[in-house]
């Protein structure tokens, strides 16, 4: 038979911005990443000299936060690494991979601080409230540089940058939270309140956890990514003149913002390939924003591809 065409199409024409805020993007995460990781440092040694296990879990949720920076600068820098025979994608796949290690890791912390505050409720220990107070002062104005920083990469964009900024967000909380343990503690002797703001920062690390999990597990296993509605696309291409069906349709996700699309098209004796192709391409990038796509166009009195075709 033989007909068969393959259209690649590779999206020109945004580039240079896409590596403008690339580049913003490594920024924002490395700066964030060494004041987090530094920061983390000076709770865990704070917490164990105040003796305060919601130091220590706000603390234990900035380790998975300068986790999951360092993982995503990694990433990113991995990523920019060339396309190989063997790896057809490059590395980008590492990012995800990064990510569902990071979620699993942030349970796991989660877990464990649960399991201390649970001992602290039937045996409250003596906490200093006043050196609590300072240290969480000054992890909150860290996380408000950090936050701000994130802010300004493309946090709508990559799915790395995203998640490092809840997670700063997720601390910002946390640090809060020990604000009001060392101040309940300090003016009213509740120590009590220690271990309850370590369950919140625990909740808190738990979620984001689970969400980063179920995110990169879903992109691991190839599922159509969720701002594409396969369902539209497919109408959208059965839509171009002279297309008989659409068929064989599969969307999938390399890594955060980068969807991938094969299908076939049966077209019309007296359609034109190549006109058909461009169409569809165009439709594919402009409504959809899927730069990377493998259409196979065949027509239909040669194929046979779909049960109802006409073959004799």
């Amino acid at each position: 038979m033989g007909h068969h065409h393959h259209g690649h199409s590779h999206g020109h024409g945004h580039g240079h911005g896409h590596s403008h805020s690339h580049i913003n993007n490594k920024k924002a995460l490395f700066a964030s990443f060494l004041i987090i990781a530094g920061f983390m440092i000076v709770e865990v040694i704070g917490g164990i000299l105040t003796n305060s296990l919601a130091l220590l879990s706000d603390a234990g949720h900035m380790l998975s936060d300068a986790v999951s920076l360092g993982l995503s600068y990694f990433a990113i820098k991995l990523g920019e690494r060339k396309v190989t025979q063997e790896k057809t994608y490059g590395y980008k796949r590492f990012e995800i991979i990064a990510a569902a290690l990071n979620g699993i890791t942030l349970i796991v912390v989660a877990l464990f601080i649960f399991y201390e505050a649970f001992h602290r409720f039937l045996a409250p220990p003596e906490v200093q409230s006043k050196g609590m107070l300072v240290i969480s002062v000054t992890g909150l104005v860290v996380n408000i540089i950090a936050a701000w920083i994130l802010m300004k990469g493309d946090k709508e964009e990559n799915l790395n940058v995203r998640s490092a900024f809840l997670h700063v967000i997720g601390d910002m909380l946390g640090s809060v939270g020990a604000i009001i343990a060392a101040l309940l503690i300090l003016f009213f002797g509740w120590g009590i309140a220690d271990p309850i703001a370590s369950v919140i920062v625990a909740i808190l690390i738990i979620f984001s956890g689970f969400r980063v999990t179920k995110d990169s597990f879903h992109i691991l296993m190839e599922g159509a990514p969720e701002q594409i509605d396969m369902k539209k696309v497919k109408a959208a291409l059965a839509g171009i003149p002279m297309v008989e069906e659409v068929h064989d349709l599969h969307i999938w996700t390399i890594t955060s913002g980068y969807p991938i699309l094969s299908c076939h098209i049966t077209i019309h004796d007296d359609g034109v390939h190549d006109e058909i192709l461009a169409h569809s391409q165009k439709i594919l990038h402009d409504q959809f924003e899927i730069e990377h796509s493998t259409i196979q166009i065949e027509k239909a009195a040669i194929g046979c591809p779909s049960p109802h075709g006409t073959c004799n």
